[in-house]
């Protein structure tokens, strides 16, 4: 079974409870790291799956199943990371009054 089993839905309650934690931590203390730091940790999980994707073997076709969940879970969980580590740099960068380059969010409101 992968390592982290994102196919129980207890463990996504609870991942989606500390992302949401994190999240709120982040804007509230207008640190943008902070989220980075998930998105580096979800991307590390994907990789941890990734490696199990590939040393386990083609017989066993349910943790085949449970790993494959489990990685397109992880994207999933990777995406929303790095739209809220745009919205909290955003959030961090007004509230510092420091100069933006661009607006990293802009792209993703024009298209909805």
């Amino acid at each position: 079974m992968p390592i982290i089993n994102f196919t129980n839905p207890v463990v996504i309650l609870i991942a989606v409870i500390l992302f949401a934690l994190v999240l709120y931590l982040g804007r509230e203390t207008k640190k943008s790291f902070i989220v980075g730091i998930m998105l580096f940790v979800f991307i590390a999980i994907l990789l941890c799956h990734t490696i199990e994707f590939m040393t386990i073997a083609q017989s066993n076709q349910e943790v085949y199943k449970a790993i494959t969940r489990t990685a397109t879970i992880d994207l999933v969980f990777i995406f929303l990371s790095f739209i809220s580590y745009l919205w909290v740099d955003d959030i961090e960068v007004k509230a510092g009054k420091k100069k933006s380059i661009d607006n990293s969010l802009e792209w993703f409101w024009n298209k909805v």
